[in-house]
């Protein structure tokens, strides 16, 4: 275990975030002296290699692995790293014969035998490996408020990744999501620091827990250091702004969380905080998480961000400035990825002093460093024990119950869901016969958008309403073409509404990644609000099941609708989940994890500051409203309901360093048995920093059967009552504070 690790180990456990932070001892008695010996034999060529990443797709001609250019990579140019696929997911089998013949090359034909470090994105299962399994994405997880699923689904990744032959995945994602026009939205756990923190750091234990050399192991890496999340225009890629008490109040908790759980790798932030590009920042990747953090493995580039410092950002008047700047700055790897720019100029900034020999060998042990962690000088090839972890069935069980812990219940008007059996069904909506709707983002390819790359039992919405009830009671139109306009067809809705009981209407956005998924207008597309509307009209109830990667805004058709299923992106058994649900074979458990807006230009957030409710519609005449979203932060709806009672503190003060225990009596009062996540909020009455209006700070997941009640328990400690000064220094001050748990509040205070 790291020493900063132990040392914060105690504050770790309890309130799952590490704010204190010690720089690491760089002394070479701390170094690892099989990874010297190495360095000593290298060539500054040698060395610089190392540090460059390049794609795959540069040595492919005609779907053709192009042995002659890949050697020209390893051998000449000394390539350390490689990631990505060709577009198209592998099967295990083929993955290992790329590895081992890019193994071939590094190990048996080059002076030092050193072998190349292959990374991947598999961000919510396995992505480019064929038969694989996909979990929800992050915002579902989120949503399931379950860290053990979590735990799971980032072992099995961690498992199936490793079998691959790959042993570093780009993993996870910690920005949260508090700008919703954001295309990446959804691989964020969410607007909350809390709880983006904990299932964080779950997900990197779980990749890394077992140890590197283990074939149940991967190197995780958080990212993106820091602040990508809430570029100011929603576009991916572009400025943010963000005071430093923000920035350390609710951007750099997660990946403090993330080094206390031993995360290897960090992959940098694509864009620019406060007009300096991360990539350029010696104050976010030196002071802050070198020094602040002690982060001590090794920092890649994203995607050309750093020839993009001059092409982009405009801090570099050259390419070959470009590369100085980010190298100074702290970047260890460039994923450059398509050329070999990158080495040849930080070979001549080396000669020409312009980059210190320090410097360079600062990166290079971190790289070797991992190289060694992870086994790959042991055994550089797939490792044939590896593939008995693959594809399990026992792992398409974990995928449904994410999925099923996932799905929020948002509207359920005079209880018309759960639907009977019997009931007749129109179905139809760009996402009823989609498989890539579900899945979004990263699902065996980038866009996730290739229906033909999916396993051919992956279900679609329409096929899993079909095995659960029958064709005969099912009357569809819907093309696998999400943006075929039968899918839209308003007159198909019109003829066939007096042939069913209810209308089904699945909706939401289709598959993306990154930056073609930007959008400038939060409304959901017109064309879809248009058969929304056209549902309605005919007088049959109107369900509507969403499935997006962020929130989009229906707040012109929700009054006429009856019930409101948010799917997330729920993968590979997304839906069967969803039919599990909808005709009531399951109790929907899963909570918001964003706060809903009802309109485009009214993005407030659950955790606000007390002036944002308010609305000041005349001068000087005052009123609540200003908060006003169409679902808040932690929303869901059961089947059954919950009661919350017997709110208990074992003391009305907290003094120093000693904890408060808080009890509540939960109880079952319908007539289901259910989940529920039990979520406890905080409230700081008056601060030196205007205090957020809540703020989540614990939660639990207990099952609670019909008629039955259990009692909750949670320990609050004076960390968890703490905030960003105006100093930028994290306090907890003198004074009163409200816990509230369901619609139960007590007071305490906090003294020194």
């Amino acid at each position: 275990m790291k020493p900063f690790i132990k040392k914060h180990l105690f504050s770790i456990l309890a309130i799952g975030i590490c704010y204190a932070c010690t720089p690491m001892p760089d002394s070479s008695s701390s170094k690892d002296q099989q990874v010297l010996d190495l360095m000593r034999q290298m060539t500054l060529e040698q060395k610089v290699g190392q540090m460059t990443q390049i794609t795959l797709g540069k040595f492919h001609e005609n779907g053709k692995l192009d042995t002659k250019a890949l050697r020209h990579a390893i051998i000449e140019k000394n390539v350390g790293s490689i990631l990505n696929t060709n577009g198209s997911p592998l099967s295990v089998a083929q993955w290992h014969e790329l590895l081992t013949t890019i193994q071939d090359i590094a190990t048996k034909e080059t002076p030092l035998q050193i072998p190349i470090l292959y990374g991947i994105d598999a961000i919510h299962g396995t992505s480019y490996t064929q038969g694989s399994t996909l979990f929800p994405h992050n915002i579902g997880m989120g949503a399931t408020r379950n860290t053990d699923l979590v735990s799971a689904s980032t072992k099995i990744t961690a498992m199936e990744v490793r079998a691959s032959g790959i042993r570093w995945n780009f993993d996870p994602t910690l920005g949260i999501g508090r700008q919703p026009l954001w295309s990446r939205f959804e691989e964020t756990f969410g607007e909350d620091v809390y709880l983006t923190s904990l299932m964080g750091g779950r997900a990197i234990n779980a990749y890394e827990e077992d140890g590197l050399k283990n074939i149940t192991a991967v190197a995780s890496c958080m990212k993106h250091f820091i602040g990508y999340s809430v570029p100011l225009s929603g576009k991916d890629r572009t400025p943010a702004y963000i005071p430093d008490i923000q920035m350390r109040e609710y951007f750099l908790p997660p990946f403090e969380a993330a080094v206390a759980n031993g995360t290897s790798t960090v992959m940098i932030n694509s864009g620019e905080v406060n007009g300096i590009p991360v990539h350029a920042s010696k104050y976010y990747l030196q002071d802050i998480l070198r020094g602040e953090l002690g982060f001590e493995g090794l920092a890649v580039s994203d995607w050309e961000d750093i020839i993009r410092l001059h092409i982009r950002h405009q801090i570099a008047a050259t390419p070959k400035e470009a590369v100085k700047i980010a190298v100074n700055a702290g970047i260890d790897m460039s994923m450059v990825p398509m050329d070999y720019s990158f080495y040849d100029y930080l070979i001549e900034l080396v000669n020409e002093g312009e980059v210190s020999q320090t410097r360079i060998d600062e990166a290079v042990y971190r790289i070797l460093k991992l190289k060694f962690d992870l086994g790959l000088f042991d055994n550089a090839y797939p490792e044939p024990a590896a593939t008995a972890n693959f594809g399990k069935p026992d792992y398409a069980e974990v995928a449904l119950n994410a999925a099923l812990e996932s799905i929020t219940l948002l509207k359920n008007e005079n209880q018309i869901l759960p639907l009977g059996k019997d009931t007749k069904i129109l179905l139809t909506g760009p996402g009823a016969h989609n498989i890539g709707a579900l899945h979004g983002s990263w699902s065996y390819t980038w866009q996730g958008d290739n229906e033909a790359a999916y396993h051919t039992s992956t279900l679609t919405l329409k096929d899993a309403m079909v095995a659960k009830i029958g064709e005969d009671q099912v009357i569809s139109n819907a093309t696998a073409n999400y943006l075929d306009a039968e899918n839209t067809n308003t007159a198909f809705v019109r003829n066939n509404a007096n042939k069913v009981d209810v209308i089904v209407l699945a909706i939401g956005e289709k598959a993306y990644a990154e930056s073609p998924g930007g959008i400038d207008d939060l409304t959901l597309a017109s064309d879809q609000l248009a058969l929304v509307e056209a549902a309605i009209a005919t007088g049959k109830p109107v369900v509507l099941l969403l499935a997006q990667g962020r929130p989009r805004v229906i707040s012109s058709v929700e009054p006429g609708v009856k019930g409101i299923m948010h799917l997330y992106r729920p993968a590979s058994q997304g839906a069967k989940a969803t039919m599990e649900i909808l005709f009531g074979d399951y109790n929907p458990n899963g909570k918001l994890p964003f706060t809903y807006p009802k309109n485009t230009g009214d993005v407030i957030l659950y955790d606000r500051k007390n002036s944002e409710n308010f609305k000041e519609s005349e001068p000087d005449t005052y009123g609540l409203g200003g908060f006003s979203p169409q679902w808040s932060f932690g929303h869901g709806l059961s089947y059954t309901t919950f009661a919350y009672s017997d709110l208990k503190l074992d003391k009305t003060t907290l003094a120093g360093e000693d904890s408060i225990h808080i009890s509540v009596n939960v109880s079952n009062t319908g007539d289901r048995d259910g989940l529920v996540a039990v979520e406890l909020y905080v409230s700081d009455l008056y601060a030196s920093v205007t205090p957020s209006e809540k703020r989540l700070k614990r939660f639990k997941k207990v099952e609670i059967k019909q008629g039955n009640h259990t009692q909750v328990e949670f320990q609050l400690a004076k960390n968890d009552l703490s905030f960003i000064n105006q100093n930028s220094q994290r306090i907890t001050e003198e004074g009163e504070f409200t816990v509230m748990i369901g619609d139960q509040k007590e007071n305490f205070f906090y003294q020194k």
